[in-house]
């Protein structure tokens, strides 16, 4: 394989809010519900305060799998757990069990942002590229085929049973890729796991998604963290990197 700069010789990428755009995906699912479906006739939700409220579950769910004695589940039990607990706030328990299925599934279905595939293809004509996802396997197939995401692998915390920022889960990576950890960069628009990808000695790219949380919610803060490359956007990476 010829030089890369820094020596990086495959990325890795965080999915949910990086790669695809979670929040308005669920908004517009969450509409599509109310219009069409029989039970959910009537509906008045807040779909974007749903779809905030789900997230926000998200890192709290996970801490319940660690730590001694704490049993790892993967990401689709959670996100049932989670928007279970929802459907009381929000009028949603007229739902049918397929209904409910069906919702819960949505993070199978995320919608890519406008720059990602043309970006991803572009720098997987230098790189190998791959997730590496809190989303468990099934859901990031899924996903990857609906769409259109090239990866050549799909990588997932549930290989080693442990969520990000539990440096296993880079180090899996690094291991399973045929990468020295600073061979590898992550991809990611999450400061903390970026900060997690450099404790594991990974490489790190931010790339800044301002419209994750909505237009004019910010995100997760930069602090001092310092990253080896930031971009704007997937394209602008692939321009940084001479792809």
């Amino acid at each position: 394989m010829a030089a890369l700069p820094l020596n990086i010789r495959a990325l890795v990428f965080d999915v949910f809010g990086t790669v695809v755009d979670w929040r308005g995906s669920i908004i517009r699912e969450g509409e599509l519900l109310s219009a069409t479906q029989a039970s959910a006739a009537g509906l008045k939700v807040d779909w974007p305060a749903f779809a905030d409220a789900w997230r926000a579950g998200y890192q709290p769910a996970m801490d319940t799998t660690r730590g001694e004695g704490a049993a790892w589940v993967d990401i689709d039990t959670l996100h049932r757990r989670i928007l279970d607990g929802l459907l009381p706030r929000f009028g949603l328990q007229g739902l049918s069990a397929d209904e409910l299925e069906h919702l819960n599934r949505v993070w199978h279905r995320l919608m890519p942002w406008p720059d990602t595939v043309s970006g991803l293809n572009r720098l997987r004509a230098r790189y190998p590229i791959s997730t590496l996802s809190n989303g468990n396997v099934s859901l990031l197939v899924d996903m990857a085929r609906n769409a259109g995401l090239p990866w050549d692998c799909v990588l997932s915390g549930e290989l080693v049973q442990k969520y990000k920022p539990d440096p296993a889960v880079y180090l899996m990576a690094a291991r399973l890729l045929g990468v020295a950890p600073q061979q590898l960069m992550l991809v990611a628009a999450h400061p903390s796991d970026l900060a997690g990808a450099q404790r594991a000695g990974l490489r790190t790219a931010y790339v800044m998604r301002p419209l994750e949380y909505g237009a004019g919610v910010p995100g997760e803060p930069v602090g001092k963290l310092v990253f080896d490359f930031t971009a704007t956007d997937f394209l602008d990476l692939a321009a940084q990197l001479g792809a």
